[in-house]
């Protein structure tokens, strides 16, 4: 399974740790950048990531900034995608199984590593429900309209 993943500087070291993780557990992971500690601009990453996801290049993605908050925005921007801030295990399944969420996002100054990779497993495990859910999800897809 490929998975994007993407930050600014406030989420690289996350991210970095991140993406080893992933690898380690066999998933293809997709680096959109950033590469550095270097100050960027954090809706340029969350767009780049997201677009792989609804492009269907990516099956998921994953975002990270300093509070997780401004990448999911932007990453929320791209038709197709559902992100959502990943702040424990349990939401991190009920994006999923709820919401059908296909982007994960976390904040770097308020996420450990650990937490980061116990959530992402979480949210990769869960299935999405569907039933009355989908016609949530679907009226979600349907304000890009």
């Amino acid at each position: 399974m490929k998975i994007a993943i993407g930050s600014d500087h406030g989420g690289y070291e996350l991210k970095e740790g991140l993406k080893r993780y992933l690898a380690d557990k066999g998933y293809e992971v997709v680096d959109v950048g950033t590469y550095s500690t270097k100050s960027c601009n954090y809706p340029e990453f969350g767009a780049k990531c997201a677009k792989l996801v609804a492009d269907g290049a990516c099956k998921y993605g994953i975002v990270v900034c300093t509070t997780g908050e401004g990448i999911i925005m932007a990453a929320n921007k791209v038709k197709g995608v559902r992100a959502g801030l990943a702040y424990n295990v349990e939401v991190a399944k009920l994006m999923r199984e709820h919401n059908d969420a296909n982007v994960i996002g976390f904040g770097a100054k308020f996420t450990t590593l650990e937490e980061a990779c116990e959530r992402t497993d979480a949210f990769l495990a869960t299935e999405f429900a569907g039933g009355r859910h989908a016609k949530r999800v679907e009226m979600i897809n349907n304000l890009e309209k």
